[in-house]
């Protein structure tokens, strides 16, 4: 196991700190540890937490000439979050708006206006929007939200869906901004139609095609179920990546809607109201792309629409993504690639599992992980169409993988018994409250900065993981929590106990010696889960058998 302990003379840092110093984002930081082979390796932390030595990662920052100064673009983005908080792409439209006319629209702040301004001086609007949008994306991922479609699900539909023609139309009516809207084909020449709900996103969606020379494009706002901004349309290509967190998509206001032609939505099946939705918009012999989660393929609910989906030949493909493509959550989700059935029709839907592959990985399947169902064997009482199911069902090593999982299984153990720290008796409850300082005035001391909205340590005085750590804890969440039980991410209210450095780091790596520990046993209860539902099913379907007697 690595050793994970600080050493004052050269103290491990996080990737959101190699960002700070870098003045870049923390995408950038994973992007150099793919991109650069000799970027320092990890000396502690977890899979989704490393820590580098502080020497390693500055004296690679010298050699590769990566700067140490935080650049323009980066005080801007500080000064819109300060400015317009949780309500940051009203901020992102006005900038975006301020670049494309070159005067400023009301409510536009005069340093943001000039610091825009100054930049655009130097570089392009394109690439100005380019790199606010992506830290907007970054901020979102980070928050755990699915708010916009994540790079890699972009990636992915771009690979599955292939070249889009120059005449084509497209339509995106869950367009959010922009971002699978203006990724698919040339850069003109395609005809782009959205829709999204919030008319800040939709301006900001309108802007970004504007100013990156994605003409013609035509945005909207507005509830694409409820008000239909494009009733008459008919597109060549409709992608959609549907929200999934509100369960009221409108069910009861739309119960005789001519949209329906596979059947009414329940309540519980947003996600196939939103895929109806797309299909109505799209043109004879034209595709629809749908990011789905895992879960609609065989939910009891929706079984009726996935039947008559298959029934009529309209599926075509099902490809499941792996986990962590979505980068808001873990769970996987899938591509639903329809069509609107040409006069041969559909005899077989392809399956494609990806979900043993890395979500950095590459997106062309093995000849074991693609397989084509055909219709009749997809119709029966569940209608199942989770790739993982008919795949393994025809290439899978029954006993090579359940071997690996129990070894794996193993490996966690054993990890888990030397991980969670042994503790000694401390003062008591509520000895640590009096002598003890809020983040707001570590903040203005200059011993706090805020990373996209994220406290972590400025000074040698002050240990990040001992920060972090307390802020975590019950009285720190009851501050961060509203009367009404919604937790605030801003964490300025919290209070730090004064200690010394020393006190500081033995804290420091305790938390993360727990942090590691939580996640090796998320990753414990995911491989017990898998393991056993394998053996079940290995042992259900004659590919495996018990030990023998006295084994």
């Amino acid at each position: 196991m690595k050793d994970d302990t600080r050493s004052a003379s050269d103290p491990l840092i996080t990737g959101a700190e190699i960002a700070r110093l870098a003045g870049v984002t923390r995408a950038a930081v994973a992007n150099w540890r793919r991109r650069y082979d000799d970027f320092p390796a990890p000396a502690g932390g977890g899979t989704n937490s490393p820590l580098f030595h502080l020497t390693e990662v500055r004296a690679w920052l010298a050699k590769q000439r990566k700067g140490h100064d935080v650049s323009d673009e980066v005080r801007l983005w500080q000064s819109l979050r300060g400015a317009y908080g949780d309500d940051l792409i009203q901020g992102l439209a006005a900038v975006a708006r301020l670049l494309a006319d070159g005067t400023p629209p009301p409510g536009l702040a005069p340093e943001i206006t000039q610091q825009t301004m100054e930049i655009a001086g130097n570089t392009s609007n394109t690439e100005l929007i380019a790199a606010l949008g992506e830290r907007f994306l970054d901020s979102t991922r980070r928050a755990g939200s699915d708010q916009v479609t994540s790079p890699r699900i972009v990636q992915a539909v771009q690979h599955f869906a292939g070249p889009v023609p120059k005449t084509a139309s497209i339509l995106d009516p869950a367009c959010g901004i922009g971002t699978l809207l203006l990724c698919l084909g040339p850069a003109s020449g395609p005809t782009r139609h959205g829709q999204e709900v919030g008319p800040a996103m939709a301006d900001f969606a309108q802007l970004r095609a504007t100013l990156s020379g994605r003409t013609p494009t035509d945005v909207r706002a507005g509830d694409s179920l409820r008000d239909d901004q494009w009733p008459d349309l008919k597109a060549d290509l409709v992608i959609c990546d549907p929200p999934v967190a509100s369960p009221d998509w409108g069910r009861e206001d739309l119960l005789l809607d001519q949209r329906w032609e596979l059947g009414t939505p329940s309540r519980a099946e947003g996600e196939l109201a939103w895929l109806q939705h797309a299909y109505a918009h799209t043109a004879p012999g034209g595709r629809t792309i749908l990011v789905m989660p895992a879960s609609v393929a065989y939910r009891k609910a929706g079984r009726r629409i996935r039947a008559e989906l298959v029934r009529r030949g309209i599926l075509v493909q099902v490809v499941a993504l792996p986990p962590g493509t979505a980068t808001a959550h873990s769970l996987p989700v899938h591509l639903w690639f329809l069509r609107r059935p040409n006069p041969d029709g559909v005899q077989a839907v392809q399956m494609v599992d990806l979900t043993t592959n890395s979500p950095d990985g590459p997106l062309d399947p093995e000849p074991d992980q693609a397989v084509d169902v055909p219709l009749i064997d997809l119709l029966d009482d569940t209608v199942d169409l989770t790739p993982g199911t008919h795949v393994r069902g025809t290439h899978r090593d029954y006993l090579t993988e359940y071997a690996t999982l129990r070894s794996q299984l193993q490996d966690q153990l054993h990890a888990l018994e030397a991980l969670l720290p042994q503790l000694a008796p401390g003062g008591g409850p509520g000895t640590l409250d009096n002598a003890s300082v809020s983040v707001a005035d570590l903040a203005r001391a200059g011993l706090v900065e805020y990373t996209d909205g994220d406290p972590a340590s400025a000074s040698d005085h002050l240990d990040t993981d001992y920060l972090h750590g307390f802020l975590l804890s019950p009285a720190n969440k009851r501050r961060s929590t509203s009367t009404s039980g919604a937790f605030r991410v801003d964490a300025r209210g919290s209070r730090i106990p004064q200690m010394g450095i020393q006190e500081q780091r033995r804290y420091g790596a305790a938390f993360r010696a727990l942090q590691e520990f939580e996640e090796r046993t998320r990753q414990l209860a995911r491989l017990s889960g898998q393991a056993t539902a394998l053996a079940r099913e290995g042992l259900t379907n004659g590919a495996l058998n018990p030990p023998p007697e006295g084994a």
